[in-house]
């Protein structure tokens, strides 16, 4: 089979363009990711404030455990940068066997602890034991874990193209995903009852025969988790496969997925770093979480549906991170440690204007926002406290944008464990223990979250653009550029 050319030259010639090549389809497949979360958010705000809690104490738990092996996909995405910068197309297929191998046996060994402990999980966050919101969230949750090992195969795939220079292909798979999951969405949530789809299409008529025949009232909450893991599930075959034959151009051979301990030190080196730097992120999540639950079950519906929509607003920041890991990786790789040092320089300024714009358009339109995501004599409440969350939150978009695009570099240039500090400092410095003072000591409520949100994410960014002009994060991960000059594997993570 022929090999797609869609790699994207960011070593040579102008800067800016390859760059905004590389993350505006980051940008469109992290959107059709977050289209995943908003839809089942959508369809299941349809059956009530406890299915909208249910999903909120779910994805804590289910996003800490994908950071925990997701982070490992980042090392596959700086080695492959690398060494393709540095001209080592062999390396880079051999690192692309070892990321697939490693990580896909680590998310097999999550999925089921995950499956197994999902019950222990959601108490130690607050939900109730007993409760409506506890049953569903345990039916979502052990759902959704099953499906863990498809989620990471596409994690995988996108991240090693991504270190390879293609941002397209990933982008094209998750469209496809996403399409599936939104048809899937409705039926399997809702069934042939009560369907808002079937209404809205005119077709009441075909919905009432339907309902006659089957009697199929949907899996509820379940349903979501059965679309999801469904429509992953194939997009991961089909990556993986194309992986596999060449056809993206990296051709990792049968002998590159036996694992070597140099290249899983290597990975482990990495990506641990980073993904405890995910996993902290999805961490403060679970924290803050449980903080919420402290207030009211209204305040978690209304946390979590200002968590999809901040994750909607940061996809800009998120592309342009992640395709700065790319240029900079790439650029740290051929020995143009200035150049990457430009890169990182122009994706602050391009995400300052950018999400300046989205931050009046989320204060402003705060409440319609909030409201087009749940309904039911619930919602008043939900949507006053998701609303003080965008106007509070909003306000701080564009420090956490930059913060973002920042951390990209230092991952790029394989920085992880500086990236890693910064995200803890984050939670554990700026933000938990505001949050905490907040809510129970000055009595403010879930707005006190807010507030210490927003606090955290301007004084991060302080603190990580002081880090990025100290300006030892430029050295390079691997050994060898392409005129033969030697690199010296960095011993420390400045």
């Amino acid at each position: 089979m022929a090999k797609s050319n869609r790699a994207v030259d960011v070593v040579d010639g102008p800067l800016l363009k390859p760059l905004l090549t590389l993350s505006l389809p980051i940008v469109l497949t992290n959107l059709m990711q977050v289209g995943y979360n908003l839809a089942d958010t959508f369809w299941v705000g349809r059956l009530g404030q406890a299915a909208v809690s249910a999903l909120s104490f779910s994805w804590a738990i289910v996003f800490l455990v994908i950071s925990m092996a997701a982070g490992f996909t980042v090392a596959g995405t700086v080695l492959v940068a690398q060494n393709k910068g540095a001209g080592k197309t062999d390396t880079v297929d051999h690192v692309a066997g070892q990321t697939i191998a490693f990580v896909v046996g680590l998310s097999v060994i999550f999925s089921a602890v995950g499956y197994l402990f999902t019950p222990e999980l959601l108490g130690l966050i607050g939900a109730v034991e007993g409760t409506e919101e506890y049953l569903l969230s345990v039916e979502y949750t052990q759902t959704i874990f099953l499906g863990i090992p498809f989620v990471f195969s596409f994690y995988i795939f996108q991240g090693l193209l991504q270190g390879w220079g293609d941002t397209r292909t990933p982008m094209y798979l998750m469209a496809g995903g996403v399409a599936l999951n939104v048809v899937l969405d409705p039926l399997l949530i809702l069934g042939f009852q009560d369907n808002l789809l079937f209404e809205a299409l005119g077709l009441s008529g075909l919905q009432t025969t339907l309902y006659g025949w089957t009697g199929f009232a949907g899996f509820g909450v379940q349903g979501a988790a059965i679309a999801t893991i469904t429509a992953r599930g194939l997009g991961a075959v089909v990556a993986i496969g194309l992986l596999l034959v060449g056809w993206v151009g990296l051709s990792p051979a049968p002998s590159d997925f036996l694992l070597e301990r140099a290249t899983v030190a290597k990975i482990i080196r990495i990506g641990a770093p980073a993904s405890i730097e995910q996993s902290t992120r999805a961490l403060g999540v679970t924290i803050l979480t449980a903080l919420v639950a402290l207030t009211s079950q209204e305040a978690v519906a209304a946390y979590g549906i200002g968590n999809r929509l901040t994750s909607l607003v940061f996809l800009p920041a998120l592309g342009l991170a992640r395709g700065t890991e790319t240029v900079v990786g790439q650029n740290l790789g051929a020995g143009q440690s200035d150049r990457a040092r430009t890169a990182v320089t122009m994706a602050l300024g391009v995400i300052v204007g950018l999400l300046s714009i989205v931050t009046i358009v989320s204060v402003w339109f705060a409440e319609p926002i909030t409201a087009v995501f749940i309904s039911g004599s619930e919602s008043t409440a939900v949507v006053s406290s998701g609303a003080a969350y965008l106007r509070i939150v909003g306000l701080t978009f564009v420090f956490l944008g930059g913060f973002r695009v920042i951390q990209g570099g230092f991952r790029g240039s394989g920085s992880t464990r500086t990236a890693m500090g910064l995200s803890i400092l984050s939670l554990v410095g700026f933000r938990v223990p505001p949050a905490y003072l907040f809510v129970t000591w000055l009595d403010l409520g879930a707005t006190g979250v807010w507030y210490a949100i927003a606090l955290s994410n301007v004084l991060i960014l302080v603190v990580a653009g002081l880090w990025f002009r100290r300006g030892r994060w430029t050295d390079a991960v691997v050994t060898e550029r392409p005129d033969g000059d030697h690199i010296d594997e960095p011993t420390t993570d400045d």
